[in-house]
């Protein structure tokens, strides 16, 4: 408002000295017609369509009271833009004829003595072709700012669905890590019934053999309690998930097996193991297997027909190491996060879930060097 009324001030005060020095016509006419058409250029954008209506007047009015044209008419050449912008499909349309009949209307009740009629014609058209070039212009800026309005819609509707699949792909995932501890849990459970059984069998007659099986029971339940805390921390998010087949969950030990299938499908793989082998809990195990799982197939798939991944399993005193690096050109950060591995894992999402259940760290991105890293800590212990 202030810039349009600043404008409007400065075409007021040209019209002023233009009107003194030319003399457009009676001054009781011509002073309020131009006040009208600087109000045109300063309410033009609060107002578009009643200021178009209201420069149409205008010009009615000089055309009929003999008022020629002048300076502050450069408002109608205002207006005509201004509409075809942000006015009313209707406004603009009419702007559009109003702006190619305004000059010649204009030269057929003015018409010039100096020229014949091959001049007024030609400078009929020369006096036409800026009212086309404004309205090509605003409609023009009209369209661009439909495209990004639209850009930005869009944008918007990606974010709330990128939202919406990453919530669907966490809960998938905690779905399918609740069905797996289930399984590990029971594996635990049957464990500790057999052990029970046979304490009680050779009680009496082996006390050794009793109080070792009561030794593995306490040690198996204690296992078995922290992967039910784990479990129960799944489940609390309230959600019912569908009941699938159970069978037997991979361990750290096989790890060994998936890289041999991988070399087997052509991608070299260089497989370390650090430190001493041990026992490790079962959600422990699981996680380790899982994280490499979809981490060589995220390689096969993305890495490229040269690339190569290394693995490496380290046993620390208080958790397990992972390490997996891959030197192929790898999937954007972005894939990782939205997931779409191989249909089952969902990417970072994924392995954060699994790593979080074991109260471990994960670190992933991409190599300096090219290629993709993947680093993991797993306590043997979950926090709290």
């Amino acid at each position: 408002m202030w810039v349009d009324g600043s404008w409007a001030a400065v075409l007021l005060g040209i019209s002023v000295v233009g009107g003194v020095a030319g003399g457009y016509g009676s001054p009781a006419v011509a002073v309020p017609l131009t006040l009208l058409l600087c109000l045109v250029v300063a309410l033009r954008r609060r107002l578009p369509e009643k200021m178009l209506l209201l420069a149409t007047a205008v010009g009615l009015a000089q055309l009929i009271t003999d008022v020629k044209m002048g300076p502050a008419d450069f408002a109608m050449l205002v207006i005509v833009y201004t509409v075809a912008a942000e006015g009313a499909r209707w406004a603009s349309r009419f702007a559009l004829g109003a702006g190619l009949c305004a000059a010649p209307v204009a030269h057929l009740r003015w018409p010039s003595d100096q020229t014949n009629v091959a001049g007024n014609i030609a400078l009929t058209i020369f006096m036409t072709v800026p009212f086309a070039l404004a309205w090509v212009l605003g409609d023009s800026i009209r369209t661009r700012r439909a495209y990004f309005a639209q850009l930005e819609e869009r944008a918007a509707r990606l974010e709330k669905e990128r939202e919406a699949q990453s919530k669907v792909a966490v809960a998938a995932e905690r779905a399918r890590i609740a069905r797996e501890l289930h399984d590990v849990v029971a594996h635990n459970v049957s464990v500790m019934v057999v052990q029970a059984d046979g304490a009680a069998y050779v009680l009496d007659a082996a006390p050794d053999q009793a109080k070792k099986a009561l030794e593995t029971i306490s040690s198996t339940g204690r296992q078995a309690l922290a992967e039910m805390r784990r479990l129960l921390g799944v489940l609390r998010t309230g959600e019912h998930q569908e009941a699938g087949e159970y069978v037997p969950q991979p361990d750290v030990q096989q790890i060994e097996d998936l890289v041999e299938q991988c070399r087997g499908h052509g991608l070299p793989v260089d497989f370390k193991v650090e430190g001493t082998p041990r026992p490790l809990p079962s959600g422990v195990e699981l996680t380790a297997y899982r994280i490499v799982q979809e981490a060589l197939t995220n390689t096969r798939k993305h890495g490229g027909p040269n690339a190569g991944a290394s693995v490496r399993l380290v046993y620390f005193d208080d958790g397990l190491g992972l390490l997996v690096e891959d030197d192929g050109k790898g999937a954007p950060h972005e894939l990782y996060e939205e997931g779409g591995f191989d249909g089952q894992g969902h990417g970072l999402i994924g392995m954060r879930e699994r790593v979080g259940m074991v109260g471990g760290t994960l670190d992933a991105g991409p190599r300096p060097g090219g290629g993709f890293r993947i680093s993991a800590l797993l306590p043997l212990k979950a926090a709290g």
